[in-house]
């Protein structure tokens, strides 16, 4: 789906789960956010998003899904092989905090873990209307990678975050 493909202005959008966040819908919430990005596509990650989404991500703001789409093009662009494992830290009415880990590869072949943190808050529509996030990346040999599964969405039985100790 492209961008102008999606709903108009004038028409409702949602993405559930929908605020309050429980415990069981804030941990649903993080893994299809989760599995959007692990899907490498753009334009349906940022589907995500409300229009007017704001965005901190290291030292870029973005704001509207438009920014957002040409950031992840960029990215993925640049973060070959992505793999991604986000968990749940927090959570409260419309807010959520998660950690997270990636691998990726530049088109050297170096190799790279990236860790991060994220803060989350959501319309009543489920839509995120801002991310805020905080990432390093440390460089990692090839033999040190972890999360080895085929591109695309983690298979259910793939540890989690904390079985590694990050």
């Amino acid at each position: 789906m492209s961008l102008n493909d999606r709903p108009s202005a004038g028409v409702a959008e949602s993405r559930p789960p929908f605020p309050p966040f429980t415990l069981t819908s804030a941990l649903e919430k993080v893994r299809l956010a989760e599995d959007g990005w692990n899907s490498r596509d753009p334009e349906r990650v940022a589907l995500a998003y409300s229009p007017e989404s704001n965005w901190r991500n290291r030292s870029e703001f973005l704001q509207g899904r438009e920014a957002i789409v040409a950031f992840l093009t960029r990215k993925w662009e640049r973060e070959l092989d992505y793999r991604l494992i986000k968990e749940l830290w927090a959570f409260t009415d419309n807010r959520i905090a998660v950690r997270f880990a990636y691998e990726w590869r530049d088109d050297s072949g170096n190799w790279f873990r990236s860790y991060g943190n994220e803060n989350w808050e959501f319309g009543t529509n489920g839509l995120m209307q801002n991310r805020f996030a905080c990432i390093n990346d440390a460089p990692i040999a090839e033999a040190d990678r972890r999360f080895h599964w085929p591109l695309g969405r983690r298979p259910d039985d793939h540890p989690g975050l904390s079985s590694y100790g990050f």
